[in-house]
């Protein structure tokens, strides 16, 4: 993402485009690791050497609830960030603690009768379980 599509995104959604919040965008765009809060900040602080933990705990929640990101809170342990803002489901592997985006359609979900007519604006569904590479590695 460059920085003036960054700051276009900021703007619409009536954030002020700083040089953190454009690297926190940057380091997001595209991330499939769905990273901690702490992760992004390790990540960031490359670049960006004194910015603190609270600015990007403080941005992410920003992001999150204008909707430049998704929090998703499969992981107990610790809040993670989806920058994926589409729908879509999540699998948690309980040994390596990754997580996997799981396409929409690939697990279609019937309303049940009770909820029917009930104005449903999204859902999603978080598989837990043990990923198939950790799988691989348990049997050997």
């Amino acid at each position: 993402m460059d920085t003036e599509k960054s700051i276009k995104i900021l703007k619409e959604k009536g954030i002020r485009a700083t040089p953190q919040r454009i690297a926190l965008l940057h380091l997001l765009e595209g991330n499939k690791t769905h990273p901690s809060a702490e992760e992004v900040y390790e990540q960031v602080k490359k670049n960006y050497p004194f910015i603190s933990r609270a600015t990007v705990y403080n941005n992410l929640e920003i992001f999150a609830r204008k909707g430049i990101i998704k929090e998703i809170t499969i992981d107990d342990k610790r809040r993670r960030f989806d920058p994926d803002t589409k729908p879509h489901h999540h699998f948690f592997c309980e040994k390596c603690e990754k997580v996997f985006d799981i396409p929409f359609e690939e697990i279609p979900l019937e309303i049940p009768e009770e909820i029917k007519e009930f104005g449903i604006l999204s859902y999603s569904l978080e598989l837990c379980g043990v990923c198939a590479n950790c799988k691989r590695k348990e049997g050997s």
